[in-house]
């Protein structure tokens, strides 16, 4: 008896640590989907965020966007989900030096006026959460 007690507890335990991973999976996918459609719908918002020594802004905007759709469907299938997970991890730090770009000279986004000052360096640590965000999936699932 009280080995069927404690097998429902795990089973219960191991279901609720699935819905804590699969929510934020969803989200992280959506999320990444949802940013590579808008380097297409609103391409010209990305450029000022380009470096000036990388070539081919526009074609990069693009690229950046198709490999945003493709790590945000890709995590939200399992049997890709890892691979997309590293390829996320990847992608993060490919854009990483656009980020540092603003942050070091305060570009103005989405058509402001000024940068954000402050707010564009927090960008920067973000970028960590995000790498770690995304990191969690790589791990693979824990089955009983």
């Amino acid at each position: 008896m009280e080995a069927l007690v404690f097998d429902c507890a795990a089973g219960l335990q191991t279901r609720r640590m699935r819905i804590l991973k699969l929510v934020p999976l969803w989200l992280m996918g959506i999320f990444y989907i949802f940013g590579g459609v808008m380097h297409f719908r609103n391409s010209d918002a990305y450029l000022p965020m380009m470096p000036p020594y990388l070539p081919a802004h526009l074609f990069l905007i693009y690229l950046s966007g198709v490999a945003e759709v493709a790590c945000g469907v890709g995590v939200l299938i399992p049997r890709t989900r890892i691979v997309a997970a590293w390829a996320t991890i990847l992608l993060l730090i490919a854009v990483f030096p656009a980020n540092l770009h603003i942050a070091l000279n305060n570009v103005p986004l989405f058509g402001a006026t000024e940068g954000a000052g402050i707010l564009n360096w927090v960008r920067l640590p973000l970028q960590g959460v995000l790498i770690a965000w995304a990191w969690w999936y790589t791990q693979p699932s824990r089955t009983r």
